[in-house]
């Protein structure tokens, strides 16, 4: 959902060209499924695509390749030191940091409260964007 929205933010403010924006897996579980049926349909109502997107595992050279890593919580954060050895330039985030309310992002995969998932994730990306610009 993050990845999706950022973009669509990202466009809107006609600064596509300035970004990379992708998303990667921090486990195994959805490896090689798209995007989960209801986030897909959250993102289709609000004329976001994510046509195309098939998960895949986030690895050490994304650390390298990428200048930000943004995790939705705790768990990602672990899971990312895990697999990139640490984080030594200091870029490991949660999204919801950029924000006036710190914290983790609801999962909806426990939740199914994808409302209070989609708020977080628009909160997170919009202030997560002020702060680049």
């Amino acid at each position: 959902m993050a990845e999706f929205v950022m973009k669509d933010l990202v466009a809107k403010a006609g600064l596509s060209s300035e970004f990379e924006i992708a998303s990667a897996a921090t486990s195994t579980e959805e490896l090689g499924n798209p995007v989960y049926p209801p986030v897909r349909k959250m993102l289709n109502d609000y004329g976001i695509s994510c046509a195309g997107k098939y998960a895949r595992q986030m690895n050490r050279d994304d650390y390298e390749y990428y200048d930000c890593i943004v995790a939705m919580d705790n768990a990602n954060i672990r899971n990312i030191h895990r697999i990139c050895g640490g984080d030594p330039a200091q870029k490991v985030s949660r999204l919801l940091d950029f924000t006036d309310t710190p914290g983790e992002v609801a999962d909806p995969w426990y939740s199914g409260n994808f409302d209070l998932t989609w708020r977080d994730v628009n909160n997170g990306c919009e202030a997560l964007l002020a702060t680049i610009i």
